[in-house]
């Protein structure tokens, strides 16, 4: 009896001790006095359909919440977790994610799923334009210049596996914001385990290239536009490639780099 009264206890105190210690309490206030004003925006204007002149309104019986599908992952470019977090709580910054990871692999959820971050920016993948209305961000807590920690990657990919089995999204629509910016942005840096990630259906990756032949039509560009890349700035889509499946930052591409961009065009 007396040790349960003492673990009741422990237990209250590590709650008000947590609630007391949380340095987002106020911005904690703000992000849910904004969540309380789209639900007053729902209750005001209800989601029925807008057309006045039917006779009558008729409800489908088929239909679900929109969801997510895209996977972002972005590095911080930044220097800590917390440095990170303290950014996506202040407005002025007008940037956000769903969720940062730090290096020791602790996860901070930041906003519901199926409200839209400001993540993606201007960005372009296949025919979607506006990334950040169909996507999740997931930011690593890495300055740009680092390799990824293990606990980090370990919580990343359990994190995708939740999220891929609650939206369904495929496995193709795992990419980085590198990707989906070529020229402006790199993240996550060339040191990323994409392979890594692709074994676990994160992605995709391509087999041994050793003895690959690319035909002679093989249309380089094409096949970058086929996998999603924005080839508006053709030395971007490649350097975003190169990035991405071959951890390369240098200029253009060779026999056996071509080898790779066509078998990996060849999964999409």
């Amino acid at each position: 009896m007396i040790r349960r009264k003492l673990l009741t206890w422990v237990t209250i105190l590590f709650i008000i001790y947590s609630c007391a210690h949380n340095p987002y309490k106020a911005t904690n206030k703000t992000y849910k006095k904004q969540l309380k004003s789209y639900e007053e925006f729902v209750r005001k204007y209800p989601l029925h359909d807008s057309v006045i002149n039917s006779p009558y309104f008729v409800g489908t019986t088929n239909f679900d919440m929109r969801k997510p599908n895209f996977v972002i992952i972005h590095h911080t470019a930044q220097n800590s977790c917390d440095q990170t977090l303290k950014t996506f709580t202040l407005e002025r910054t007008k940037v956000s994610a769903h969720y940062v990871i730090c290096k020791d692999g602790t996860v901070y959820h930041m906003l519901n799923d199926y409200l839209r971050a400001w993540q993606a920016g201007i960005s372009k993948w296949g025919n979607t334009t506006d990334i950040n209305s169909s996507s999740i961000g997931i930011e690593l807590d890495n300055n740009g210049f680092e390799y990824f920690t293990e606990p980090q990657i370990n919580s990343l990919i359990q994190l995708l596996g939740r999220l891929k089995r609650a939206y369904n999204i495929p496995a193709a629509n795992f990419i980085g914001h590198g990707d989906i910016a070529p020229g402006r942005k790199v993240d996550p840096n060339w040191r990323f385990p994409w392979k890594q990630l692709a074994d676990s259906s994160f992605g995709y990756w391509y087999p041994d290239t050793t003895n690959i032949i690319v035909p002679t039509t093989f249309d380089h560009l094409q096949a970058l536009r086929i996998i999603g890349y924005d080839i508006k700035d053709t030395s971007a889509a490649i350097g975003s490639f190169k990035r991405h499946w071959l951890q390369d930052t240098t200029i253009g591409m060779n026999e056996s780099q071509y080898k790779v961009l066509y078998q990996v065009s060849r999964q999409y």
